[in-house]
């Protein structure tokens, strides 16, 4: 009788230790929502690193907060659906590192949920934050400039291919911020450089062929392409046309350089991406996007494809090499 009363202690008291592990093993995890503007199989690299940043902030994805990951595939205007969802289902954080549009439509759907972004244009000008300095509302994140760095990209193209006078200009009108701000740096730029700009414009898959065939008859001498998570996803796309056209092209991620693109000048994505991870942590234990500055890109990055070069028969100058970040034989 007194063995089993022990017996029965025993088992009460092993149980009710294991009640507060039930219970926390019971309670959600934080949900994070990743929205992208691009396709997943581009951004591999990317979501490593914000897993990265992630783990650096005490946050490890499906031990203690769950990630959902939303690749928009070029189709913005499914955003506002896709926001309203979010912001119905109260998610933790809406993390929007790899486009302005995302983090536009985050910030047009919520003034509550925090929001961590990745923004070329100037945060402050799309309503973004109040100041860089000082955010003061529900979301900060990271300026990529994206649109600053359009000018030496640009000017990187000319020095490469220095001949090349009549530039062609790809830009995806679904993605209004970025194709109108990119147009000006453009068309502020090129004089300066010598250049002339003729302008096309793609948003689907089909449009881009398109804008390729009306290239072929306008037969510009080298082609600059707009920072596009879209564009991304169809690097290898790019990289057809570019070397069926024969035609020298300047991108905005070293992703079109590793697929066949000629030249690659832009912030680290990787860097960026772990700066928005370690900031959605941050946030999660408790910070607030009021408090936590806009954070600018520690590293740039250029790239040549020195294969690519060859084909179309450009001797890239000493001065290229000595700067490139990444040569790709």
């Amino acid at each position: 009788m007194n063995l089993r009363r022990r017996d029965l202690i025993t088992l009460l008291g092993g149980a009710a230790a294991a009640w507060p592990l039930a219970v926390r093993a019971q309670q959600p995890l934080p949900v994070v929502a990743f929205v992208n503007g691009g396709a997943a199989d581009a951004f591999v690299d990317a979501v490593a690193a914000f897993r990265k940043g992630l783990n650096e902030a005490g946050y490890v994805e499906g031990q203690n907060v769950t990630v959902e990951y939303h690749w928009l595939e070029g189709a913005y205007d499914r955003m506002p659906a896709l926001m309203a969802d979010l912001v119905r289902r109260r998610v933790a954080v809406i993390a929007t590192p790899g486009s302005t549009p995302t983090a536009v439509a985050a910030k047009a759907a919520t003034a509550t949920i925090p929001i961590v972004f990745g923004a070329g244009e100037d945060p402050v000008q799309l309503g973004l934050v109040a100041s860089l300095a000082r955010p003061g509302g529900n979301a900060t994140g990271v300026n990529t400039f994206t649109l600053e760095v359009v000018a030496k990209r640009l000017r990187l193209l000319h020095d490469l291919v220095p001949k090349a006078v009549r530039i062609a200009v790809l830009l995806n009108p679904a993605s209004v911020a970025n194709a109108d701000a990119t147009l000006q740096q453009v068309q502020e730029a090129a004089p300066i450089l010598g250049l002339q700009t003729q302008v096309f414009h793609a948003t689907t898959i089909g449009e881009i062929d398109a804008a390729f065939a009306a290239m072929a008859q306008e037969r510009p001498d080298a082609l600059f392409l707009a920072a596009d998570p879209f564009f991304l996803s169809r690097r290898v796309q790019f990289a057809t046309l570019t070397a069926a056209n024969r035609i020298p092209a300047a991108y905005g991620h070293r992703l079109y350089a590793a697929a066949g693109g000629l030249i690659s000048y832009a912030p680290s994505t990787a860097d960026l991406y772990r700066q928005a991870g370690t900031y959605v942590g941050r946030i999660l234990k408790g910070e607030k996007p009021a408090d936590l500055p806009v954070m600018q890109p520690t590293k740039f990055e250029l790239v040549i494809n020195l294969q690519t070069a060859r084909v179309l028969g450009i001797e890239v100058p000493p001065s290229l090499f000595a700067i490139a970040d990444e040569v790709i034989e």
